[in-house]
């Protein structure tokens, strides 16, 4: 037998906490298995069952699989295969493993992942044996061991979660609402301290977030579906931390007779949120007069006033929300979207928010035009959602103007403002070409376009008023807004941009938008997007093409709509 490698010696007679009970997948197998014909390469099992190989016959063994540092990845099969059982059975998987990570886009990473998945599952013999009737499995953990270190991280921290997340219940359809919230309340029963809960929500994301994560990877969910998935399981935990928090101080100081409402703005407020994303939110009181009522859990009579309570919970939901554990953290909290920004109070009354907007763009007002843009995407998503929906019923007549109140000359100045400013700063960093969100021809470029078609012409036609960027394309075509070739070319480059996106994002969960720069890099990205080597060309550049065929056709729209020739006679009346 051939020595081990460098990464150490495993103990193979612990239980493997991977194969428990064993539940076989029942994903069709063609959606995984590597599309190349059958390598022609010398037999694999040479690397485990032979001795004395020097470098050059590794990487003739090994080169064929796409490895680039073979010495390494010998390394990795040495170390897996620490006993003559647990080679035995990981030669009789070694084929069958090293086409599944060829597949992958980048079969050295996922090869240094499946080592470690491996070691923490404990015993190695029972998960080969495991994957060898479970190709399923094998080509679910290759994929993304290749494609995301950060939901990589999460399989070996939880080897368990396998066998849960290939469940044909998880993978086909996904997850509902209402199962999410069930299950939340369930993990939350036998938990007593604030502390414990708010860990539980923490990890109960990170089992969640995989699921999506690989539903992605494998291309069983749209893009459409993912942001969907990745916007409702930030609502159902917001919710239930509002709840941990709420019934923290109500131990306190009793309860408000006021309600308290979280707004999400943004992608989140849109149902459309990033794997990695800012979470834009606004907190909202019913009246910040009056104090709280009811006995604490000392059963004494305990009362604050509401302008202090108030505080105090947008105060505690944001910590809990943003708060680093050994669990991690929920999400990056944003408010800067509440009135008077950084300098705004943290929550304000419904009245103080009516005042606020009363005045919106017209001359002296403090808010600013952009400031009606952003509350298009508002939405109610926790504690008192009435309230919430009050308040933006209330904002209607501000966010949609009638054209004498707000004139489309001052938006689309003030969205031609905007976009100055942001291509001086990509401009500035390099990035003009290179960032999907905010670089030419991306992904802001076509909310700014929806956007501005709403705020201009929602007053007479409330029919195209909606949070979602793909149905408001839909609504805007609808109502001849936009023409069917615009909303063809707006509608995949938006599915395009946000497939880009996510790709970009799962690989470390970092809120990045820029293209790498490194070409090797680069390729892995395409390969995670689904592109391969072809008569057509290398995977990065055929990437490459699309990529600039998308972005020029979506500047073209941005360009003709934000000089404004579409709104000549302002608003048209509905028809």
């Amino acid at each position: 037998m051939r020595a081990i490698g460098s990464s150490g010696t495993r103990d193979a007679s612990s239980r493997c906490k991977t194969t428990g009970v064993i539940v076989q997948p029942t994903i069709p197998e063609s959606k995984f298995r590597y599309n190349a014909s059958r390598m022609t390469s010398p037999d694999p099992r040479t690397l485990l069952l032979a001795s004395g190989l020097d470098d050059m016959s590794v990487g003739a063994l090994l080169r064929p699989y796409g490895f680039i540092d073979c010495r390494h990845a010998d390394a990795n099969l040495q170390a897996l295969a620490d006993d003559p059982v647990t080679r035995q059975h990981l030669a009789d998987l070694l084929e069958a493993l090293l086409q599944a990570l060829a597949a992958s886009a980048d079969p050295d990473q996922a090869l240094d992942y499946f080592e470690r998945f491996a070691k923490a599952g404990g015993g190695k013999a029972a998960l080969f044996s495991y994957l060898k009737t479970s190709p399923a499995a094998l080509n679910l953990l290759a994929t993304v061991f290749g494609a995301s270190p950060f939901l990589s991280q999460i399989l070996i921290r939880n080897p368990e979660y396998l066998h849960w997340v290939t469940r044909t219940e998880i993978l086909k359809r996904g997850r509902t609402r209402s199962e999410l919230a069930g299950d939340l309340r369930v993990s939350l029963l036998a938990l007593r301290s604030k502390e414990r809960r708010l860990d539980a929500l923490r990890r109960f994301k990170r089992r969640e977030l995989l699921a999506i994560g690989v539903r992605d990877l494998l291309g069983l969910a749209s893009v459409e579906q993912t942001t969907i998935d990745l916007s409702i399981l930030s609502e159902v935990l917001i919710q239930q931390v509002y709840l941990v928090c709420r019934e923290s101080l109500a131990e306190r100081y009793g309860l408000p007779t006021n309600g308290f409402t979280v707004l999400a703005m943004g992608k989140l407020g849109g149902g459309e949120l990033n794997f990695s994303s800012d979470v834009d939110l606004i907190y909202i009181c019913g009246s910040d007069t009056g104090t709280t009522k009811g006995t604490t859990r000392t059963g004494r009579s305990s009362r604050l006033p509401h302008a202090i309570y108030f505080r105090q919970l947008a105060q505690d939901v944001t910590q809990a929300l943003s708060e680093v554990t050994n669990e991690g953290y929920l999400f990056r909290i944003d408010l800067r979207l509440r009135p008077e920004g950084k300098s705004g109070e943290i929550i304000a009354s419904f009245s103080r928010m009516r005042g606020y907007y009363r005045g919106l763009c017209l001359p002296g007002a403090r808010a600013q035009p952009w400031e009606r843009l952003a509350l298009i995407k508002a939405s109610p998503i926790a504690g008192d959602k009435a309230l919430g929906r009050r308040f933006l019923k209330m904002m209607q007549p501000f966010v949609y103007q009638a054209s004498h109140a707000g004139s489309p000359e001052v938006l689309l100045a003030e969205v031609r403002r905007i976009k100055r400013l942001i291509d001086e700063k990509m401009m500035g960093r390099g990035e003009s070409q290179r960032n999907v969100k905010l670089g030419i021809g991306g992904i802001r470029e076509i909310e700014l376009v929806v956007q501005t078609l709403q705020a201009v012409f929602g007053h007479a036609r409330p029919a195209i008023r909606e949070r979602n960027t793909i149905k408001a394309l839909s609504k805007l075509r609808r109502a001849r807004l936009i023409s069917p070739e615009d909303h063809r070319v707006l509608l995949e480059g938006y599915r395009f941009l946000r497939n880009v996106e996510h790709k970009l994002q799962m690989v470390e969960e970092q809120q990045t938008h820029t293209l790498p720069a490194d070409p090797m890099e680069l390729r892995r990205c395409a390969l995670r997007l689904g592109y391969r080597d072809g008569e057509e060309g290398k995977a990065m550049d055929r990437f490459l093409r699309d990529q600039d065929h998308c972005t020029s056709r979506v500047h073209e729209i941005f360009t003709r709509t934000v000089t404004g020739a579409r709104f000549v006679g302002a608003i048209s009346p509905p028809r």
